[in-house]
């Protein structure tokens, strides 16, 4: 089976997976959760706060970053990473309209 053409999906379908593959990861999960309960620039403690090494601490944060979710801001020696409001929202709304488009039905298998 050959790899799909990206091109041939929508703008939505493309952010929306992009989305989903930056939070397919538990870390990746626990990492947002950490940003959104702090509700401010976290720096250095993202690691004191995880049970993974500083170097897959930042594998993880570059593929949040990559997606558009959080955003990077470099404080002397260290970066500090925050949600990315526009995009945050960006993203709430494709996951919404993915799950209000489905309407239960019996008549499925």
């Amino acid at each position: 089976m050959g790899t799909a053409k990206l091109e041939d999906f929508s703008i939505r379908q493309n952010k929306l997976a992009r989305y989903l593959k930056a939070m397919a990861h538990p870390a990746r999960i626990a990492i947002l959760e950490i940003l959104i309960r702090k509700q401010a620039c976290v720096c250095g403690e993202l690691v004191d706060d995880l049970p993974l090494a500083q170097s897959t601490v930042s594998q993880h944060l570059k593929e949040l970053k990559e997606a558009g979710l959080i955003k990077g801001e470099i404080e002397g020696p260290s970066i500090c990473y925050c949600i990315h409001e526009t995009e945050w929202n960006e993203a709430r709304k494709y996951f919404e309209h993915l799950f209000d488009s489905f309407t239960p039905t019996t008549k499925c298998c």
